[in-house]
């Protein structure tokens, strides 16, 4: 007599007085096969079953947080567990909400009337009573302009020679014009769109014939144009108050390389170097820099003199990386709650500086810097206790800068932000494939990223700038171009 498990009173599988569990011994698997076939089935379907309640019926754990796991063996499409969300979606309640601005143009109007009723067919009579509805679209005709410009050379006496005036639509000796160049530029190096992407919306779509080849050589003329506006803005990172740093792994020929990333609100440089060491900080960070710098704890940035931030959530996330993998015995937990505690404690105070009187201020933020000081003076039996509090150590002076300072944050999320498109280009265009393309790469996402950050549209200035650039033969500054008013 075979007899299931009741899931409300935990009763044990039994099969003739058998009883089941997630391991059978040999004698119990001596006699369940010698009461036939179908016993045998449904002792298998009752131990997976037991099993299944015990884990909650869950899959097995994935290998994919897993530090030692090498990412070959990674699942690509497997995703994270999702966080609870602790407010709900969307806006909230009351909310007025925002829609589409009216537009500041008009290319046509157009009168829509009926006649006759739609449902019963009768004779409208006509009413003083109208709407309008404004409709945005791109017309069918989007097409490439083909231009023959038949340029005339003349004979000049004085100077013995023939002259030609140039024409501004497009560079010396190119068959593309200046805002298809711009625009393709744009794609690649500011939406991170690749090569083949691109190709396919002119080749295809617009019926214009571009080769990959051509297309990257263009590039690297364009690149080398701007190259003053690439100077320009390394020049301005250096006068910023507050400068944000951050770096990505970046290959450059299949050979490992860094993306560095200088950022303000209103210029960005982006660097690839061979190198992820000092001097190439101090390639792009002279001495004559006198701001605060906010940027994780790499260690290249220490070379600097001068004011830092080092970022909090940096720290906080290292807390969470060695509680998920690494060993937590000991008095870690004791330590991770005070450095927990004491980061929020900074946090709060920052957020009081214009409630608070400025001697209670100043008075709690020694107590914050007394309380850093206890910390690293304590003796942690936990290995990593002790790594961390080395590094508090070390940076005890660049910790809580932004309590004092209020234009500086207490985390380097901006310069995260910026890089995180470099980082989505990476996925898509595999890097770079020689030292020219990484110079090309760098000197064109800084112009694109900038100037978008100052309000200005990137295809409309550069194409300006290309214009002027022909005519005259020489670059007007970044600094000439006004941003747009809000």
């Amino acid at each position: 007599m075979f007899r299931v498990m009741n899931a409300k009173t935990a009763e044990p599988l039994e099969i003739h007085g058998i009883r089941l569990g997630p391991e059978l011994s040999a004698e119990q698997a001596k006699a369940i096969f010698a009461l036939g076939e179908q016993a045998v089935v449904f002792a298998l379907l009752a131990q997976a079953k037991i099993l299944a309640d015990r884990n909650g019926d869950r899959s097995p754990p994935s290998r994919r947080d897993d530090p030692s796991c090498p990412s070959g063996q990674k699942a690509p499409y497997e995703k994270p567990e999702k966080k609870s969300r602790k407010k709900k979606p969307g806006c909230k309640q009351g909310h007025e909400g925002h829609c589409r601005a009216k537009p500041d143009h008009l290319d046509r109007a157009v009168q829509h009337r009926e006649s006759h009723c739609p449902d019963c067919g009768g004779k409208l009579t006509k009413c003083n009573v109208s709407r309008q509805r404004y409709i945005e679209d791109i017309p069918h005709d989007v097409h490439v302009e083909v231009t023959a410009h038949t340029i005339h050379r003349d004979w000049c006496p004085r100077c013995r020679k023939m002259v030609e005036p140039k024409v501004p639509e497009a560079l010396p000796n190119a068959t593309i014009g200046n805002r298809l160049l711009v625009m393709s530029a744009w794609l690649h190096y500011a939406l991170g769109n690749t090569i083949s992407q691109i190709l396919s919306v002119f080749n295809f779509h617009l019926q214009f014939v571009l080769t990959p080849g051509g297309l990257v050589q263009m590039w690297h003329r364009l690149a080398e144009i701007l190259q003053s506006w690439y100077e320009e803005i390394g020049e301005e990172i250096i006068r910023a108050g507050v400068l944000y740093a951050d770096e990505t792994g970046w290959r450059i020929n299949g050979l490992l390389g860094w993306l560095w990333c200088f950022t303000t609100p209103t210029a960005t440089l982006f660097a690839i170097e061979r190198s992820r060491a000092s001097p190439v900080v101090l390639k792009f960070i002279t001495e004559q820099f006198a701001g605060v710098l906010v940027s994780d704890f790499w260690a290249a940035y220490s070379i600097l003199v001068c004011v830092k931030q080092k970022c909090l959530v940096h720290l906080l996330r290292d807390l969470e990386r060695v509680e998920r993998y690494k060993d937590t015995s000991g008095d870690w937990a004791r330590f991770a709650k005070k450095l927990r505690r004491l980061i929020r404690d900074a946090i709060r105070l920052r957020k009081r500086w214009d409630g608070m009187a400025p001697a209670t201020y100043e008075r709690r933020y020694h107590r914050i810097q007394q309380r850093l000081q206890v910390m690293i003076e304590m003796e942690w039996t936990n290995r990593e206790a002790r790594r961390l509090v080395k590094r508090l150590r070390r940076h005890q002076q660049e910790l809580f800068t932004f309590v004092r300072d209020h234009q500086v944050p207490f985390e380097n999320n901006f310069a995260e932000r910026i890089i995180r498109l470099a980082v989505i280009m990476r996925k898509n265009s595999f890097n770079n494939r020689s030292d020219k393309g990484a110079s090309t790469q760098a000197i064109l996402m800084s112009v694109f990223t900038t100037l978008k950050q100052r309000g200005l549209n990137p295809i409309k200035i550069v194409e300006q700038a290309l214009r002027i650039y022909i005519t005259t033969g020489k670059l007007p500054a970044l600094r000439d171009f006004t941003p747009a008013q809000p």
